[in-house]
């Protein structure tokens, strides 16, 4: 092993000092031209322009697209069309409120919420997570995102004064 080199590396320059000649005398790779730095991978047919080629194309060209022969046997007939009715034009209902979203009280999102002492950190962050699912602006109607609003601050509100009391009684 040279000073400096890894076993790897000397071990490949003795294979190149080994077979310097040979590697010397192969013949060039035939489909690159001198000078060029990348080999030249294209055929132009005479008067057809490369963009109109569509290169692309030689894939779909190249799929077969056959089916066997039991199963185009037992395809049925194609029906005859059905005579073209105009589409009924779309009647775009309004959204209807669902009906918690409807109360936005205090006393109400309390009672929904159902914070209790027994309640631990853990349970008070599993019922913010529940009443989120349900209640989260970005989940509701556009119409509706107000409401839901006011909702979701109420809960954040009583939860966190619920954790704050927690970890005040803790401390003592």
């Amino acid at each position: 092993m040279l000073f400096g080199q890894s076993l790897f590396q000397s071990v490949l320059d003795r294979l190149k000092e080994e077979d310097g000649d040979s590697i010397e005398e192969a013949a060039p790779v035939s489909h690159r031209m001198p000078g060029f730095t990348t080999g030249l991978a294209f055929d132009v047919m005479e008067g057809v322009s490369a963009p109109s080629a569509r290169p692309g194309q030689a894939y779909f060209d190249n799929l077969e697209f056959e089916t066997p022969r039991e199963a185009t046997a037992q395809v049925p007939p194609e029906p005859s069309p059905e005579p073209v009715t105009e589409p009924l034009p779309e009647i775009e209902l309004e959204p209807v409120m669902p009906e918690h979203l409807a109360r936005t009280a205090l006393p109400e999102i309390a009672a929904e919420l159902a914070i209790s002492a027994n309640d631990t950190v853990q349970s008070l962050s599993d019922k913010r997570r529940g009443f989120a699912k349900a209640n989260h602006p970005d989940r509701v109607h556009p119409l509706f995102r107000d409401n839901a609003t006011k909702r979701m601050t109420i809960a954040n509100q009583l939860i966190d004064e619920a954790i704050r009391r927690k970890t005040r009684s803790a401390r003592r």
